[in-house]
């Protein structure tokens, strides 16, 4: 059965915004999916639905209006398909009113939402440090290696700099003084971190209330809310970005 957001199954057909992402994983699309649950936008996660998976790759083999994406997710709105996670992200916001208006605030806010796709590749990257076709299993090694490094140098110079980001605007959101796709974007980043590393999040949880206090806001923000205790939201799983192995998890200098 699809998944429509704000659709009746009768409605399938005539909903506005088409999502097109792998299923049974959250990964990159899941930025995506949280903007338009928020929107309240009505959607279809096209690929969870009978057939689906036919449809995105067909779409994704001959794109459409002269766009070929390069891989999900990316977005069918109408006639215009946009892909490039935080290129879609920007495209709803603008749409919906999850971002300022003005010119300077929305360069400001893609920047942001750049930093943080940064960030997601370099957790990527903790599991897969060698090739992306390659398993988990055969490069443990380097994963521990690049985990750790991950865990001590790069994971708290990026917390620190949103963590300060949130202190240079009013403390409680990363631009504007309402709710933004970036703040969205946020919480995925932080809930998907303290998944994947709960205790190396635990040490620094002291370091970075701001954030923390945004995760709680988020979460308890009605239509989140919904999602989060609905089927539309996958679990996290070791399939997705965000993966917790207990032994790239480990306190520095131990094995």
């Amino acid at each position: 059965m699809p998944t429509v957001r704000g659709q009746s199954r009768r409605g399938h057909a005539r909903a506005r915004y088409e999502l097109h992402y792998w299923p049974s994983i959250q990964g990159r699309g899941e930025f995506v999916r949280l903007v338009l649950e928020e929107a309240g936008a009505p959607y279809v996660d096209v690929a969870r639905s009978k057939g689906g998976m036919q449809k995105m790759m067909a779409l994704l083999a001959r794109g459409a209006a002269g766009v070929r994406p390069f891989a999900p997710p990316f977005l069918k709105a109408g006639k215009i398909l946009v892909f490039q996670t935080a290129n879609i992200c920007a495209f709803l916001a603008a749409r919906h009113g999850l971002v300022p208006k003005d010119e300077a605030s929305r360069l400001y806010a893609h920047a942001l939402q750049l930093t943080l796709a940064d960030l997601v590749a370099e957790v990527h990257d903790t599991h897969h440090p060698i090739a992306g076709g390659l398993y988990y299993e055969d490069q443990k090694r380097e994963a521990k290696k690049r985990a750790a490094d991950f865990l001590r140098e790069r994971l708290p110079k990026f917390l620190r700099y949103f963590e300060r980001a949130l202190e240079d605007n009013d403390g409680a959101h990363l631009i504007g003084r309402k709710v933004s796709y970036v703040d969205l974007s946020m919480f995925q980043v932080v809930e998907g971190l303290t998944y994947a590393f709960p205790r190396a999040m635990a040490r620094i949880a002291t370091k970075i209330p701001r954030l923390r206090a945004l995760r709680a806001a988020v979460a308890a923000r009605p239509r989140i809310a919904a999602y989060l205790s609905s089927t539309r939201r996958e679990p996290f799983n070791e399939m997705g970005v965000f993966r917790h192995y207990p032994e790239l998890d480990a306190r520095p200098g131990q094995r």
